[in-house]
């Protein structure tokens, strides 16, 4: 009989992780450098891989002038094959960090983004959404055999198709898009400008830098402040610079210590927003919950005071139990709000007002002040 054991020898070797710092660019090889990492330690990956643009040799203007277009060896692999392994390879990576609750989302263009969307599935990935990134400054084909690379496509993703509880901040996103639902085109300028990294001599540090403005609309729908976020392909340290200014943990991986140079200096300069605005927004399921009474003990109603709908058509009778009456019914500032309006139901704080100095007051503005006391408590 052999006797099962738990748990390595003494004699095995023991891995040790490194610490997960604020912020930090490791220079290395990124599959490499992840597996130092402990594993289910992080909340969100953003990886912008090499293209694969396969350019065959210089791409020019129609007046014969040389476009600076992406021909970096970083981006060069000798097959599909070649480039297929290679995401994969990185993917499994960046899966084994991630926590149950995690996500993931990769950027590519028609080069590259649909092989990397059937690894993704082959892998495992539960993908939540495609986000088509549309440029309002597109470069146009110089050639005129083509239509112009107007956008380019991002994979939103989960760990696995039974990831629960991962970052979606849908009324955030909702309330900054005037109260309409956030759609999955965006439309985001490319990085020009004085956010453009140069060199001393006034050339592009990297040739596809990507916008701030696409990194922050990113980590503000799917991270939290604190949240550990991590870039497998550091760059020149955008997402690294975007997370650091919204109070996200992060840390990049990048082989070419130009560009990790380049992001150091430009993310050690980076000054985080004040705290209070970055307080995640706190939906009506999320808030404390207030009963209608609460209201009466603290003197903000009392009882014996009529509430009002919005047209003063109905009125209610506070009585010092926490409930209000209409006529003969008695009951919740919900049901009797029902039953004022001949309804199945009713939001009794939205629909009842007390009368101020100022004109009628909703009773959930009221809900809303006794919450603040709660959240600043």
């Amino acid at each position: 009989m052999v006797e099962s054991r738990r748990g390595a020898s003494a004699r095995a070797p023991r891995t040790k992780f490194q610490t997960l710092e604020e912020q930090r660019i490791i220079v290395g090889d990124c599959v490499a450098e992840m597996s130092k990492l402990p594993g289910a330690s992080v909340d969100l990956v953003f990886a912008d891989p090499p293209y694969n643009l396969q350019l065959k040799g210089e791409l020019k203007r129609p007046d014969e002038s040389q476009v600076d277009a992406v021909d970096d060896d970083w981006d060069k692999f000798s097959s599909f094959a070649a480039y297929d392994d290679f995401t994969r390879a990185w993917l499994l990576a960046a899966r084994r960090l991630m926590k149950p609750s995690a996500t993931i989302w990769v950027i590519g263009s028609y080069h590259n983004i649909f092989r990397v969307g059937a690894i993704m599935q082959d892998l495992g990935f539960w993908i939540l959404n495609d986000i088509v990134w549309r440029k309002s400054n597109p470069m146009p084909n110089f050639r005129g055999r083509r239509f112009t690379n107007a956008h380019e496509t991002m994979i939103w993703a989960a760990r696995d198709e039974k990831a629960k509880g991962y970052t979606f901040n849908y009324e955030a996103l909702k309330a900054s898009n005037e109260d309409v639902q956030a759609r999955s085109d965006w439309l985001i300028p490319l990085c020009t400008g004085e956010e453009r990294l140069k060199d001393a001599d006034g050339k592009k540090v990297h040739p596809t830098q990507k916008p701030e403005g696409l990194l922050a609309r990113v980590l503000l729908s799917s991270s939290k402040p604190g949240d550990l976020v991590i870039d497998p392909f550091n760059g020149t340290g955008t997402t690294g610079a975007v997370a650091k200014r919204l109070g996200r943990r992060y840390i990049g991986f990048e082989r070419d210590k130009t560009y990790a140079e380049a992001a150091e200096r430009r993310i050690a300069a980076v000054e985080p927003l004040p705290e209070a605005t970055l307080a995640p927004f706190m939906t009506a399921r999320e808030a404390p919950r207030v009963a209608f009474s609460e209201l009466i003990e603290r003197g903000m109603i009392s009882p014996g005071t009529k509430l009002v709908d919005s047209k003063r058509r109905h009125g209610a009778l506070v009585r010092a139990d926490g409930a209000i009456m209409l006529g003969d019914k008695v009951g919740s500032i919900h049901r009797i709000g029902a039953v004022a309006q001949g309804l199945p139901a009713c939001n009794g704080w939205t629909f009842w007002h007390v009368e101020t100095t100022r004109g009628l007051k909703l009773i959930d503005e009221l809900r809303a002040e006794i919450r603040a006391e709660m959240s600043a408590a």
